[in-house]
């Protein structure tokens, strides 16, 4: 077996991801540039825990240095890329707007082009149901357009689509880009919800919860996620020359798929809360608030196309996660 790639090996579905492929006993080389977005420990953590298997080497990289990924596909063949780094946070890119052409912009074309010349079998990248933005019609599905982003990070997670599609049409790259919805679990991003709202609930400070509660999300385990990531990564897509749909943006003639990944049951925030309450034995002090600019009301996904072709639905109980979460959260802090 050839040695994989897995960017964004720091981060959290990175570290996931390539935790996942090194038990199965894949060599896996993790890259990661470690900023600063938020914590570098619990980055720096989370490769300590890969560090322990010896089927993992990591290298510190800047994925925006052209030169250097060419050269890191130069040096050996790699059998599957699973590109997971990324700038994160819808709220950061209305601050930060150049993090995002950088990290999501210029390092993806970077990583397409070394692969279509190294001819990769199979490059696999994160999406983001942000893509969706102002979409009404619920679930969302990958048949939907989407063309009406809300957020600079969402329309470079649609550029992302759009250039994999291109280099899979005129290079034959195979790619695979992956809608995750609300992903949360052990490990998780301080950034994020669940793990913010324990550290201040824990610490007896208010949350902010945005659109007073009503806000709908399709939390998904990170279990899960794993587990649709390694059996996309080992599912090539192929051309069909017999594609005459040009309507459908969920499909091509090229050798390129796109899938939601998501635990098709949204939950509402409030409800959320309460069961965080639970399980952390704490009450929280609610600050409610309008809904922030670059939010949106509701994600849920449609993810008929993905158990039709790699067989498996995410289903673990918002109330099982949770727990999980907090079990983690409480010995690692």
């Amino acid at each position: 077996m050839g040695r994989w790639l897995v960017t964004g090996a720091a981060g959290f579905i990175g570290y996931h991801v390539a935790r996942q492929l090194v038990s199965a006993g894949r060599k896996v080389v993790g890259v990661d540039n470690l900023n600063d977005y938020y914590s570098v420990k619990l980055k720096q953590d989370r490769l300590e825990q890969l560090r322990l298997f010896p089927e993992f080497e990591f290298r510190r990289f800047e994925l925006a240095d052209r030169a250097a990924v060419a050269q890191l596909f130069a040096d050996e063949p790699w059998e599957c890329v699973i590109h997971l780094a990324a700038q994160a946070g819808v709220r950061y890119s209305l601050q930060n707007p150049h993090a995002y052409v950088d990290s999501n912009l210029t390092a993806f074309v970077n990583l397409l082009e070394a692969a279509r010349h190294a001819r990769t079998p199979h490059f696999v990248y994160a999406s983001s149901s942000s893509v969706y933005g102002a979409n009404r019609t619920i679930p969302f599905s990958v048949r939907h357009p989407v063309d009406h982003p809300v957020s600079l990070y969402a329309a470079t997670k649609k550029a992302n689509e759009l250039m994999a599609h291109t280099y899979s049409h005129l290079f034959g790259l195979p790619t695979t880009g992956l809608r995750f919805f609300t992903v949360y679990g052990p490990w998780g991003r301080p950034d994020m919800a669940l793990y913010g709202f324990s550290e201040r609930i824990m610490a007896g400070k208010p949350i902010d919860v945005f659109n007073y509660g009503k806000m709908r999300r399709d939390f998904t385990y990170i279990d899960d996620i794993v587990e649709v990531v390694v059996r996309v990564a080992e599912r090539i897509p192929a051309a069909d020359p017999e594609w005459r749909d040009e309507h459908d943006p969920g499909t091509s003639s090229a050798p390129y798929r796109i899938y939601n990944i998501g635990n098709n049951q949204p939950v509402e925030l409030q409800r959320v809360i309460e069961i965080l309450e639970r399980a952390l034995g704490r009450t929280a002090i609610k600050n409610y608030l309008p809904m922030q600019p670059g939010d949106v009301p509701e994600t849920f996904a449609d993810i008929d196309d993905l158990a039709r072709d790699v067989g498996f639905r995410p289903a673990t109980p918002i109330e099982e996660g949770i727990a999980r979460f907090v079990d983690w959260f409480r010995q690692y802090k």
